[in-house]
C-alpha cells in the first residue's frame, strides 16, 4: 500500500536558488519537448504516411534533448539530471491521456506558476526533520518525516515563496484474522432474538409469561 506524504521545507537562500535552478532546466525541457510534440503533429499532418514522423516517447524525447539542448545550454549540467528526465516523462504521460481524451492538449509552462521537479537516486531520510537528496543535498523540514521506510523518488514544488517536498513510501498492508463467524438475526414478538446457530434471546413477552407461571406457582405453595 502507498502513502502519501507532503511537508514545507526550511531553506536558505542558497537553497532556494538551487530548487529554483532545478525547477527552471524542468520547465525549459518539457516546453522544449512540448514544442516539438506539436511540430511533429502539424508536420504529420500535411504529410503522406511515408513521410511521417513517430511521435516521440519520453526516452526519444531524453536521447534527442541530450544530444541537441544540453550542449547549448550549459546551465542545464548544474542541475540533476533527474529534473529534465522526469519533466519529459510527465510530458508523455500528459500527451498519452490527450490522445486517449481522458484530458486536455498539454500546454506550455510559465516560470512561477506551478513550478516543481521530480528527483530519485539516492535519497535518505537521515532523522525525523532531515532529508538528503541527489545534489542538492540535505534539507530541512517543518514538520516530523516518517523514518521507517525511504521514499524512491520526490518532487519538490513551490506554492507563491514556500517550497513542498512530497513522495510516496510503501507500507505493508495490515490485515487482521477473523475472530467471531458472522451470524444472523432473526429479531421477534415472542422472543427479542433468534440467531442463525440456533440460540434464543427471550424477549419482554417470554419475561411477562414466565413471570405469571411463577405467581401461579407462589399461589398453590402457599
Amino acid at each position: 500500500m502507498l502513502l502519501g506524504f507532503k511537508t514545507q521545507l526550511k531553506l536558505n537562500q542558497n537553497q532556494r536558488q538551487q530548487l529554483a535552478r532545478h525547477a527552471g532546466v524542468a520547465r525549459h525541457a518539457y516546453n522544449w519537448g512540448n514544442d516539438l510534440c506539436l511540430a511533429i503533429l502539424d508536420h504529420n499532418k500535411n504529410c503522406s504516411d511515408s513521410e511521417k514522423i513517430k511521435f516521440p516517447t519520453a526516452i526519444d524525447l531524453h536521447k534527442w534533448l541530450n544530444k541537441l539542448v544540453k550542449p547549448q545550454n550549459e546551465w542545464y549540467y548544474e542541475v540533476s539530471k533527474c529534473a529534465p528526465q522526469f519533466a519529459l516523462r510527465h510530458l508523455a504521460f500528459a500527451w498519452r491521456d490527450c490522445f486517449n481524451k481522458k484530458k486536455k492538449r498539454p500546454q506550455f509552462k510559465k516560470k512561477g506558476r506551478h513550478d516543481s521537479f521530480t528527483l530519485d537516486g539516492t535519497i535518505r531520510i537521515l532523522s525525523s526533520h532531515l532529508i538528503q537528496v541527489p545534489v542538492i543535498g540535505k534539507l530541512k523540514t517543518y514538520e516530523r518525516l516518517p523514518t521507517i521506510h525511504q521514499p524512491k523518488n520526490v518532487t519538490i514544488s513551490r506554492e507563491a515563496e514556500r517550497w513542498f517536498i512530497s513522495f510516496r513510501i510503501e507500507i505493508d498492508s495490515i490485515t487482521t484474522d477473523k475472530e467471531v463467524d458472522v451470524v444472523g438475526i432473526d429479531l421477534g414478538i415472542k422472543t427479542l432474538a433468534t440467531l442463525s446457530t440456533g440460540k434464543v434471546f427471550e424477549g419482554a413477552y417470554s419475561y411477562r409469561k414466565l413471570s405469571a407461571k411463577l405467581a401461579k406457582l407462589q399461589r398453590e405453595l402457599n
